[in-house]
C-alpha cells in the first residue's frame, strides 16, 4: 500500500513536470517589460559566455549547433527563434525563476550576471537592438555612483552597513533601502541577522552572532549587498572585521586540512589508520600460524 502511494506521488510529479514544460510560459507583464540599465558591451558578453558555459551549456548546448540535451520537450537552442523571440525581461525572468526541468538560478546568479548571459545570448540574433531602461532615481536624486561600506562598533556587537550616493560633488546618505549581510564560508555564504533597511543616516545595523566562528584572531570575511538591484544595479562590498570567536583551526586550503589525498591527511588520522591496518594484519597472521600449528599436530 505504501509503495503504491509512493508510485502515484512520483507519477503525479512527472506528469506535472511534463505539463509545465508543454504549456505556455506566462511571464508577468512587468517582468517581461524589464530592461537592463547597463548597455551590453564586449566585456559583458565575454563574462556572459563564461557564465553560460558553466551554468547553461549542459542543457542548451552550443548556440547554433542544436546539440541540446535530450529532454521531452527539448530545451531551446540559444540561437533559435524560440528563444530569441523572448524579450530581455522574459529571458531574465525565466533564467531567474526556472520551471519544470529548467532550474531556478536566482540563488546562484545575481541580477547583473543574468544580464551578462542575456548579452551573450543576443550575439546570436543579428536583428537585435538593445533598449536601455531609464536611469532610476531615488528620492528625486539621480546618483552617479552608490557605495556600501562595512564597519563594526567599538564593542564589536553591531555591524554597520553605510549606504551612500554620489552625484558630482554631492555626497548623500540613502535611507529606506534593504541591505543583506553575509559571512563568507567555504561552501556558501551564511546570512548574518535578517535583512535591514537603512535609516535616515543611510545606516543598516546588524547584530553580530555571539557564536560566529572567525579565524585565529577572530576575523570574519563579510559581504554586504543591496537587495534591490533594479535601482542601482549590483551594489555590494566585502570587508574583514574582527567580530567572530577566535578559532584556531586550519583553513580548508591548508596542508593536512583536506583528506582527499594522503599528503593532506591529518597526521593523527594517518597514524591511527596505519595502526589499525597493522593490528588487523597481525591478527590474520596469528590466525594463520595457529592454523598451521593445528595442521601439523593433526599429521
Amino acid at each position: 500500500m505504501i509503495l503504491k502511494s509512493i508510485f502515484f506521488v512520483l507519477l503525479n510529479f512527472i506528469v506535472a513536470g511534463l505539463f509545465a514544460q508543454t504549456t505556455p510560459w506566462d511571464v508577468p507583464a512587468d517582468r517581461s517589460a524589464k530592461l537592463s540599465t547597463t548597455a551590453f558591451t564586449d566585456q559583458n558578453r565575454n563574462t556572459g559566455r563564461n557564465l553560460y558555459q558553466a551554468n547553461c551549456k549542459s542543457c542548451h548546448g552550443d548556440p547554433g549547433k542544436n546539440n541540446v540535451i535530450k529532454l521531452v520537450p527539448p530545451p531551446p537552442d540559444p540561437a533559435a527563434t524560440q528563444l530569441q523571440q523572448n524579450t530581455d525581461g522574459s529571458l531574465h525572468f525565466k533564467i531567474s525563476e526556472g520551471r519544470g526541468a529548467m532550474p531556478s538560478f536566482k540563488n546562484i546568479l545575481n541580477s547583473a550576471e543574468i544580464w551578462n548571459i542575456i548579452a551573450f545570448l543576443r550575439t546570436f540574433n543579428k536583428d537585435y537592438q538593445q533598449q536601455l531602461a531609464v536611469k532610476p532615481t531615488f528620492g528625486g536624486e539621480v546618483f552617479d555612483k552608490v557605495e556600501l561600506k562595512l564597519t563594526a562598533d567599538q564593542t564589536h556587537t553591531t555591524i554597520v552597513a553605510q549606504l551612500t550616493g554620489f552625484k558630482g560633488s554631492l555626497v548623500k546618505p540613502i535611507a529606506g533601502l534593504e541591505v543583506k549581510l553575509f559571512a563568507v564560508r567555504y561552501f556558501g555564504n551564511l546570512m548574518v541577522d535578517k535583512p535591514m533597511d537603512t535609516n535616515a543616516e543611510g545606516k543598516a545595523l546588524f547584530s553580530c552572532p555571539k557564536n560566529l566562528p572567525g579565524d585565529a584572531s577572530g576575523n570574519v570575511s563579510l559581504v554586504a549587498q543591496l537587495s534591490n538591484e533594479e535601482l542601482f544595479g549590483l551594489v555590494k562590498t566585502e570587508s574583514t572585521l574582527a567580530i567572530g570567536l577566535p578559532t584556531d583551526r586550519p583553513p580548508l586550503n591548508e596542508p593536512r586540512a583536506l583528506w582527499n589525498v594522503v599528503q593532506k591527511t591529518p597526521v593523527w588520522l594517518l597514524i591511527s589508520y596505519l595502526a589499525s591496518v597493522l593490528v588487523v594484519w597481525g591478527f590474520i597472521v596469528v590466525v594463520l600460524l595457529k592454523l598451521r600449528t593445528i595442521s601439523k599436530l593433526g599429521e
